[in-house]
């Protein structure tokens, strides 16, 4: 998946020679918690909720308020941020978020902004990848890590005609042999999925459910 795919196109701006009355005004009319800084069509700084509540004094301070609210942007926005391309994948950016520390990226191309990305459109992104939004059932399933174990196990899914909405792989942190299958299926009821895996020599992990002797 593409960035350009999940990112916002109506992004909400502000240029540094705006005020921190503006950036309060911005941020409690489109009710937003970041803004990217733009300069001539360029990208410059990005002021998030952070920035502002460290530049806006407490409302028990005695200091007259009047000042700080006159602030530029420019003083306390951060400058030069990190950007994103739209055609960067999803997974890639995700780990600028992670290695960063940060809450939104500009998406940039031709040196103009096009886009904007924040961890919230990433968080349903991946809801929307995973298939948790529908109802469904989640099962998990340790396989031995080699090639051809994913097709083996989608065939009891297929036997049972039940729909896969998604599928994940996790490393097994007890075995480095082994994987952790992870299938979100259309089902309310996988008890009959779960016994035809337990037939196949799978190992179901989740749900757990008691198994009985024959």
């Amino acid at each position: 998946m593409l960035v350009e795919e999940i990112m916002k196109t109506d992004v909400h701006i502000l240029s540094s020679d705006q005020t921190v009355q503006d950036v309060m005004d911005l941020f409690k009319d489109k009710r937003v918690r970041h803004a990217p800084v733009v300069d001539d069509g360029k990208v410059v700084g990005i002021v998030t909720d952070r920035d502002l509540k460290e530049a806006v004094p407490s409302r028990f301070t005695v200091a007259p308020k009047g000042e700080p609210y006159k602030k530029k942007v420019a003083e306390i926005m951060t400058a030069n941020p990190v950007i994103a391309h739209p055609l960067d994948f999803v997974e890639e950016v995700a780990m600028i978020f992670y290695e960063h520390k940060i809450g939104c990226i500009p998406v940039v191309s031709n040196q103009q902004l096009v886009g904007f990305l924040t961890e919230t459109d990433l968080l349903y992104t991946f809801i929307e990848l995973t298939g948790a939004h529908q109802p469904g059932s989640q099962i998990e399933v340790r396989v031995q890590d080699r090639s051809g174990v994913l097709y083996e196990v989608s065939k009891v899914f297929q036997h049972q005609n039940v729909n896969v909405l998604s599928v994940l792989v996790y490393p097994d942190r007890e075995n480095k042999a082994s994987k952790i299958l992870v299938f979100r299926v259309q089902t309310m009821n996988p008890l009959a999925i779960i016994n035809e895996l337990r037939k196949e020599n799978f190992d179901v992990l989740w749900p757990s459910t008691p198994q009985v002797n024959e």
